[in-house]
């Protein structure tokens, strides 16, 4: 089960840094989309970069994982309630629907729930 906790925040910490890094352009269309503020984007962006990267620290080092995996599954959450605001397809809630799932299982794996 540690293995599996291990890929997740993998696949948590690899999936953020290749939208808010290589894809940050459809981010910028989707956040003008949502009506929110090129500050509050920006500020979103460098929280879910430095969660990301205490995820992908903590498979080596004793970093607070419950806390980053919980206030990106929040920040997940906020994303989902930004799809429903737009009405987007159902295919735009996917992504941060899974990421939302695997944040709650790191949480839980690392908590001692599971």
């Amino acid at each position: 089960m540690e293995n599996i906790s291990i890929l997740a925040q993998l696949i948590i910490a690899a999936s953020i840094i290749i939208v808010w890094v290589f894809r940050y352009d459809n981010i910028v269309l989707e956040f003008k989309q949502y009506g929110i503020s090129d500050l509050v984007r920006n500020g979103v962006g460098a929280s879910k970069i430095a969660l990301a990267t205490t995820l992908a620290l903590g498979v080596a080092y004793d970093v607070p994982v419950v806390a980053a995996s919980l206030c990106m599954a929040f920040l997940m959450i906020c994303a989902q309630a930004c799809h429903v605001k737009v009405k987007n397809p159902l295919k735009k809630y996917v992504p941060s629907a899974l990421l939302l799932l695997l944040c709650l299982f790191v949480a839980a794996f690392n908590y001692g729930l599971i």
